[in-house]
C-alpha cells in the first residue's frame, strides 16, 4: 500500500466518506493514514492500512491515559476502525466478518 498512487486513491476514498466530518478530525485521520502508509508494505490493502492506522491512533491514546489532549486521537481511532470495516464491506462483503474477527483477535493478543 505504500505507493503514492495507492495512497492517493485511499485519500480520495476517505475524502468522499468523511466529507461531513469536522476538518480537524479529517486532518488527524489523514495524518495517521499517511504515517502508517509510509511504514506499510506494498502488499497491504486499504482496509488493513486503515485498521493499522486506527490501532496506532489508539496506542497514542493509551500512552497518555487521562490526558484530554489525546481526545482527537481517540475519535480518530474510532473513525479509522469504522472506515476500515466500511472499506472491507464495500470491497469484499463476504470477507467482512473474518476481517472484523481478525481485528478483535489482534486486539486481544
Amino acid at each position: 500500500m505504500g505507493s503514492d498512487r495507492q495512497l492517493t486513491a485511499l485519500r480520495d476514498w476517505l475524502d468522499a466518506r468523511t466529507a461531513g466530518a469536522p476538518p480537524v478530525l479529517r486532518a488527524r485521520l489523514l495524518e495517521h493514514v499517511r504515517r502508517t502508509g509510509a511504514e506499510a508494505g506494498a502488499d497491504e490493502n486499504s482496509a488493513a492500512l486503515l485498521a493499522r492506522a486506527g490501532m496506532a491512533s489508539l496506542e497514542a491514546v493509551a500512552a497518555h491515559p487521562g490526558d484530554r489532549s489525546v481526545a482527537l486521537d481517540l475519535l480518530a481511532a474510532d473513525g479509522l476502525i469504522t472506515l476500515a470495516l466500511l472499506h472491507r464491506a464495500e470491497a469484499d462483503p463476504a470477507g467482512l466478518a473474518a476481517f472484523a474477527r481478525a481485528l478483535t483477535e489482534a486486539e486481544a493478543e
